[in-house]
């Protein structure tokens, strides 16, 4: 499927106007729409690149730029050793109510919108894992994909280093899929086994998948980068979404027949 990227909208915030960059099928109509969050690296070419093959798969995607607080509007930080320790700073310098308050934002952004069809799922990767996992704490997300999500084992996320993830694991009321990478020494053995156990405790609907995989093996830049894992991982995430979200309405017209074309 086509897509159209570039488009940048401002998100009202109660800190402030946040940017999301926002890509899409080209055809006309509705479609679902994902909140897709990035690593601490904000809104950079592999997580561009992500969202993309996202779109084209027949989905509204949004990626905020998670710090918008703390960094110039448009800011993406290095994936080297400034950007990195920038980018850990600030995860433990934003207050964890301004990362719940940003994704209520994006999602009434994505709900209002006049090409989508109202149901919404969201995904992230690194921090981005653990950001989707309290977004679908929201009674309106139907699927969350988290990709090696760090720090909820930890309960180190925001300012304080003490978030209450793990306590809420029950108001996830969608269904979820959590990506691993058994090498991944940013969330070991015992961090995964105490986020599965809590989540069998609270009964949450889930699908639970570990890799022999680094972190980072799905950012197509670097030396982690694993092309088998990543197709294997896009196979589960599209097949969630597509059932649990859907496909939007181009498919068939009113009087049943055949659509403009997608593609």
């Amino acid at each position: 499927m086509l897509i159209k990227d570039g488009e940048v909208v401002k998100i009202n915030t109660p800190t402030g106007d946040m940017n999301a960059h926002i890509f899409r099928p080209v055809a006309p109509g509705k479609y679902p729409a994902v909140l897709m969050y990035s690593e601490i690296f904000q809104v950079t070419g592999p997580i561009r690149r992500t969202a993309a093959m996202l779109a084209g798969h027949g989905f509204i995607v949004a990626c905020p730029e998670i710090y918008h607080e703390l960094e110039p509007a448009g800011t993406v930080l290095a994936y080297d050793t400034d950007g990195t320790e920038r980018g850990n700073a600030h995860k433990i310098t934003k207050e964890l109510s301004s990362y719940d308050n940003d994704a209520k934002a994006v999602l009434a952004y994505l709900a209002s919108r006049e090409d989508c069809t109202g149901r919404l799922g969201v995904m992230g990767i690194c921090i981005g894992g653990h950001l989707a996992f309290r977004a679908a704490m929201n009674p309106e997300v139907l699927a969350a994909v988290c990709f090696y999500a760090t720090d909820i084992h930890k309960k180190s996320l925001g300012l304080g280093k003490n978030d209450n993830s793990l306590e809420r694991a029950g108001e996830i009321k969608g269904e979820l899929l959590h990506i691993w990478g058994k090498q991944d020494p940013h969330v070991p053995l015992e961090g995964r086994n105490m986020i599965k156990a809590r989540l069998d405790e609270v009964g949450t609907r889930y699908t639970w998948h570990e890799f022999n995989g680094q972190h980072a093996f799905m950012r197509d830049e670097g030396h982690r980068y694993d092309p088998e894992l990543a197709l294997q991982s896009w196979n589960l995430l599209l097949a969630l979404f597509h059932r649990r979200l859907g496909y939007g309405d181009l498919d068939i017209q009113a009087d049943g027949a055949a659509a403009e074309a997608r593609h």
